[in-house]
């Protein structure tokens, strides 16, 4: 069982940033793929970034289209925690955001975030 915790999001005005954090518990945290997804009402939870582990250190990050060049993902393994920079955030970003973990075929899901963007 993996339990995944998240932090960082508020209310932030257009072209501003939020830092997402999401630490997740177990061991073998570094072989984690961890990924963001976003949720608003009226529509499906989509993906934003994701996080691979490929080999040795190598991780493989890859991300929608919609914050590319904006948003960037990384991890601290010895924090067990994957963080999601978020920049020039726009209204279209607000929404909750989950952090998920996959392993060994099995999703797990945090409570998610709420990160709300004026314009």
């Amino acid at each position: 069982q993996v339990q995944l915790v998240e932090s960082g999001g508020g209310l932030v005005q257009a072209g501003g940033s939020l830092r997402l954090s999401c630490a997740a518990s177990g061991r073998t945290f570094s072989q984690y793929t961890m990924g963001w997804f976003r949720q608003t009402p009226g529509k499906e939870r989509e993906f934003v970034a994701g996080i691979s582990w490929i080999g040795g250190k190598t991780y493989y990050a890859d991300y929608a289209e919609s914050v590319k060049g904006r948003f960037t993902i990384s991890r601290d393994n010895a924090k067990n925690t994957v963080y999601l920079q978020m920049n020039s955030l726009k209204p279209e970003d607000t929404g909750v955001y989950y952090c998920n973990a996959k392993l060994h075929g099995v999703d797990y899901w945090g409570k998610g975030t709420l990160a709300t963007v004026s314009s």
